[in-house]
């Protein structure tokens, strides 16, 4: 089903993992995409995928903390791509600690990349969104930011903000066709669980009901909804991706 054929999406932190594999589903979708990285050369081995397969794509580096690299990311891709009808806020990172060991630049960089990122990403792709009087932004969250998570406050913190920015975003947008939604991921098979011991691996699967890890693909799967026409009347929501593990 190419129902996202004729519109482009910005994907953040797309160059591997997680944003590569949404970024490589938007795309066979029909959509052409942009994708944003601090590793511009994964990013570009990512672009060069998408472009074999005859889609249009561009490979940007930016800082999502940075204003200034945001805006320019932003007129990039309205530049070369046309415009801009997707956003997905990928881009993430970790610094974990327990709070009384946590130090205040961890607290600040987390932060920093996971929820001011994301907004500043938000308030840049909307300037365009209005104008167009459509669009979507899609959130990457986590079941943290959720339920909590010991040794992760900076992280925890960062993604149960953005699940409060998204339905912000909802409410002030909802007015000019615009949708803002938040996909929450529990433990998903990346290179960092795969590089748990199985011990490690079966304890976690044995905290999820239905006993397995979830995919990068599955998370693009919701995305992949959330980006389309079908879900064109859901927005303020958050899509939990977890196996069960959180209701």
């Amino acid at each position: 089903m190419m129902s996202l054929n004729g519109k482009v999406a910005l994907v953040t932190g797309a160059a591997q993992g997680i944003g590569r594999d949404i970024a490589l589903t938007l795309s066979s979708d029909g959509a052409d995409v942009a994708i944003c990285d601090v590793n511009l050369e994964a990013a570009q081995k990512t672009a060069t995928d998408m472009e074999s397969k005859g889609k249009k794509s561009l490979a940007l580096k930016a800082n999502v903390a940075s204003s200034a690299d945001v805006t320019a990311m932003l007129e990039q891709v309205v530049e070369k791509l046309g415009r801009v009808d997707i956003l997905v806020n990928n881009a993430g990172i970790t610094r974990d600690g327990l709070i009384l060991r946590m130090k205040d630049e961890d607290w600040d960089l987390v932060l920093s990349i996971n929820l001011k990122g994301a907004f500043l990403c938000a308030k840049a792709a909307l300037k365009h969104m209005t104008k167009q009087r459509s669009g979507t932004i899609i959130n990457i969250a986590s079941i943290v930011g959720a339920m909590g998570n010991a040794g992760q406050a900076n992280y925890v913190a960062s993604k149960a903000g953005l699940i409060g920015l998204t339905k912000t975003i909802a409410r002030e947008y909802a007015n000019r066709n615009i949708t803002a939604n938040a996909v929450a991921p529990g433990f998903i098979e990346t290179a960092m669980t795969q590089a748990l011991s199985e011990n490690v691996r079966q304890e976690l699967a044995k905290q999820i009901p239905m006993g397995k890890l979830g995919t990068p693909q599955d998370v693009a799967n919701a995305v992949r909804f959330l980006a389309s026409p079908e879900a064109s009347y859901i927005t303020g929501q958050v899509i939990h991706v977890n196996g069960g593990m959180y209701m």
